[in-house]
């Protein structure tokens, strides 16, 4: 008997997938366990395995195509079947808005602008042409033409009219220059073409979208800011990093530090769940990886009891199978709060959206030289902003204000990220 596969649901917020990739041709035979098709979720591109043995017979959603959860995939059987009847009982049981798939639309190449041009020759002898006149000798012209041109003193005899049939305008007075050593005046205007370039959303773009669309319109956000003196934490990594024991970066400091600090301030390591507010235990940060489509929040884990070099090495392969999209559902699932560090990219302050189900999210901004005032007296500093984005339904300005102390604290004297 023929066996229907339906469109998987490989994410806990995935509601439809596209088929990046069929490996499998529609006759050929088809083992259990033997990988079947690759599907774009809304996390990641992940490869299916086929759970029945027999002929690949019926390809439901075609490479590229868009289709729900529960969508018909294809169909595997004996040789020869008819799947037709099958068919046509599972579209009796399919509701109404899963019947479609939508195949993503061709990219159209938006024409290229074409150069600048002269919008009229360029005659170096003899002087102008005269603008366009009637029969009785008077020119072509605007009124409001003519009441600027006469204000500045201008011959319209020498303008060049760029109106309907050569009239004289406003704009050909504005740009008037009068003609010097045999040099005709010439205006030079940009000749383009209006077009643009439609692409489809992907999976995970929908549901970046849909998700933080849901947490700042939901969620009463509000934001605190604190400088960090950075020099200490300058200095240790160097320390730590010439040791060549493992390299250490910034954003690995800051990931300890919030661990140590979450574990001291429950309440912002919390999430609103509509009727209860869960207080977690366990300290799991997400930790945001830029992707071509957008953003990916893989978790690491305990991040309070682990070091510095073994966090440094866990972000550094979470990056990696990020931008190779070979993330897995146990990579992001789980956490507790969330960093997003644009330091690196020069930004010296932002906001963050916080990303459900967490009450917040930190902002880290780059270290930027600065003077600062230490002992009375004015001297070079290193600082770096961070910006703690809170749910309010949760968290409240003290206990956020509480925790990005400690946090100050533990960044300040970073001796204490290696000894806790």
């Amino acid at each position: 008997m023929a066996e229907i596969v339906y469109m998987p649901k490989l994410s806990d917020t995935m509601t439809e997938g596209v088929v990046a990739e069929w490996l499998k041709n529609v006759g050929d035979e088809v083992s259990s366990g033997e990988l079947l098709a690759e599907i774009e979720t809304d996390k990641a591109t992940m490869e299916f395995e086929s759970f029945y043995d027999g002929v690949l017979l019926h390809i439901g959603v075609e490479k590229g195509a868009t289709a729900p959860v529960n969508a018909v995939l294809a169909i595997i059987g004996e040789q020869g079947e008819d799947v037709a009847k099958l068919l046509a009982d599972a579209e009796k049981n399919t509701p109404s808005d899963e019947k479609e798939t939508s195949a993503p639309e061709p990219k159209v190449e938006a024409p290229k602008p074409a150069a600048v041009v002269d919008s009229v020759p360029t005659p170096v002898k003899p002087a102008p042409v005269a603008a366009v006149s009637d029969s009785n000798g008077r020119v072509f012209a605007s009124p409001l033409a003519k009441s600027m041109a006469n204000e500045k003193g201008i011959d319209l005899a020498n303008v060049i009219g760029t109106g309907d049939a050569g009239r004289i305008v406003k704009r050909d007075i504005d740009h008037y220059t009068p003609y010097v050593g045999g040099t005709a005046s010439v205006k030079r205007s940009f000749v383009g073409v209006e077009s643009f370039n439609d692409e489809p959303v992907s999976q995970m773009r929908k549901t970046i979208a849909k998700r933080l669309s849901e947490s700042k319109f939901t969620a009463p956000h509000f934001y605190l800011t604190l400088d960090i003196d950075m020099d200490n934490a300058i200095g240790i990594r160097t320390q730590i990093n010439a040791l060549e024991a493992g390299k250490v970066s910034y954003n690995d400091m800051v990931i300890k530090a919030c661990g140590l600090a979450l574990r001291e301030h429950p309440t912002i390591n919390s999430a609103w769940l509509g009727d209860v507010i869960r207080r977690n235990e366990h300290v799991h940060i997400g930790v945001a990886v830029a992707v071509d489509e957008g953003l990916l929040v893989p978790v690491v884990r305990f991040a309070d009891g682990k070091e510095l070099t073994e966090i440094g090495a866990e972000v550094r392969t979470f990056a990696k199978k990020a931008k190779d999209k070979k993330l897995q559902p146990s990579d992001w699932e789980g956490n507790t709060f969330t960093i997003s560090n644009l330091g690196m990219f020069g930004i010296e302050a932002f906001t963050a959206i916080v990303n459900p189900p967490d009450s917040c999210i930190m902002a880290i901004g780059g270290i930027k030289q600065v003077p600062v005032v230490k002992n009375g007296a004015v001297v070079p500093g290193n600082v770096m902003k961070v910006t703690l984005s809170c749910d309010h339904r949760v968290v409240d300005g003290v206990s956020g204000s509480e925790f990005l102390n400690t946090f100050k604290k533990y960044m300040e004297n970073p001796i204490s990220l290696l000894v806790k």
